[in-house]
């Protein structure tokens, strides 16, 4: 049987063989447009990428951060959390306009947009409860009250707000789909992608989160279902990857997830991963 993380390792081989060099905002990159990649989680599986080692518990503060509705990089923070540092910085808000936000304040991002969608946004600090759409919950009463709904999606693509955002963002639609009366899968739009850093942490994150959606509507997990627009490698990752793409994958570890009956009573603690074997980290910067 193939290993289902040679998709990954076959897209990176694809970018660097048949990418094309061009000029972005922050660094030349090699690019490729419209891939897509399947991830079956049945059984208890979790796709956490083997070829090196996944910081998978940064990978789930971010997570539960989203869930919550939270935008303030001060609470990842707190927590060890430094993935959003570098756009949460004072420089790098100026250089979006966004002069009127503290540092530490992403604006309306992922978390605003799954929980109080389109809600006015004055700071991280304010209290949204009951303002604007909360996507994410009626996606789960959805599951629950109409699982064959075609209509099941979650955008965080909000073009009334994107420039109040510290990053538009990548990963902006999800839609989720039960078949067998009681599998579930989600199918994930992503339209840019930093193959080296981002992909990895992405296929983690949302097979997490259909865990956590199937646990809550007492379905089963099925499959995570991940297509990309523009896939890209920054010049800087290319000998890393080079590397990389030499390793053997392992199996892909075990989830043991505690129920929840709410979405937002989940901790750290209830994820479990067991019999999680990688290869050694490889160290990469961060494009910002």
């Amino acid at each position: 049987m193939i290993h289902l993380e040679n998709q990954y390792l076959k897209l990176i081989q694809n970018i660097l063989k048949n990418g094309k060099l061009v000029e972005t905002r922050n660094g030349n990159v090699k690019n490729i447009f419209g891939s897509q990649m399947r991830f079956s989680l049945e059984n208890n599986t979790i796709p956490l990428i083997t070829t090196k080692k996944l910081s998978w518990k940064v990978c789930l503060k971010e997570l539960l951060w989203f869930v919550n509705g939270n935008t303030s990089n001060r609470i990842l923070k707190n927590q060890n959390v430094k993935i959003w540092n570098g756009n949460a910085s004072r420089e790098f808000l100026n250089s979006r306009g966004l002069y009127h936000l503290k540092e530490d304040d992403l604006g309306p991002i992922y978390g605003h947009q799954w929980r109080y969608y389109n809600a006015k946004y004055d700071t991280c600090e304010q209290d949204y409860t009951g303002k604007g759409i909360d996507q994410l919950q009626n996606s789960i009463d959805l599951l629950k009250n109409d699982p064959y709904s075609r209509r099941n999606i979650i955008t965080a693509w909000n073009p009334e707000q994107l420039d109040e955002m510290a990053l538009p963002p990548c990963h902006i639609l999800m839609q989720f789909n039960v078949s067998d009366q009681n599998k579930l899968s989600l199918s994930l739009y992503q339209r840019s992608a930093d193959i080296a850093l981002g992909v990895p942490f992405n296929i983690a994150s949302y097979a997490f989160l259909t865990n956590m959606i199937a646990s809550v509507c007492n379905l089963e997990p099925k499959e995570f279902i991940y297509t990309i627009g523009d896939a890209h490698i920054y010049e800087q990752h290319i000998e890393h990857l080079e590397k990389q793409v030499e390793k053997e994958p392992y199996e892909f570890p075990k989830l043991k997830l505690n129920h929840k009956t709410d979405i937002d009573d989940f901790v750290l603690s209830d994820f479990k991963i067991e019999n999680y074997k990688y290869h050694p980290t490889i160290k990469m910067k961060m494009i910002i």
